[in-house]
């Protein structure tokens, strides 16, 4: 794997030091790492899977609307932080590993490096009451 900018080793050292749950993608959307936080809610160790290209990780969680419609990869917030590179949030429900449809909230914001280079987002997130 070639070396990250310092941005993004930055950026995974304050992931990990987070109790809320955060994630955190390359400018393609492939996964480079989440923290301990998510792992409780995705059922999975980081340690286990490994950085994963996002063909893999986007199908794993199966985001889903609140009648079980799946959402498409354009309405996620992470995708839009990457596709505008702006910040984005929404709500929506997963499914863990461990067999648990979760509601949670989603923000996410680009890293950006100097001069104005976009290097991936992170994503923050919680487990929140379906409305």
């Amino acid at each position: 794997m070639p070396a990250q900018p310092l941005e993004l080793i930055l950026a995974r050292q304050f992931g990990d030091s987070l109790g809320m749950p955060c994630f955190l993608v390359d400018p393609d959307g492939n996964l480079l790492f989440y923290n301990e936080a998510a792992e409780t809610i995705f059922g999975l160790r980081f340690g286990e899977t490994g950085g994963m290209r996002v063909e893999e990780w986007a199908t794993v969680f199966t985001p889903t609307d609140g009648d079980g419609n799946p959402i498409v990869p354009e309405d996620l917030p992470l995708v839009k932080t990457i596709t505008t590179k702006s910040p984005a949030f929404g709500s929506f429900y997963i499914d863990s590993l461990k067999g648990d449809r979760i509601h949670i909230t989603v923000s996410s914001f680009p890293i950006m490096g100097r001069p104005n280079r976009f290097l991936g987002s992170m994503a923050m997130f919680w487990k929140t009451d379906a409305l």
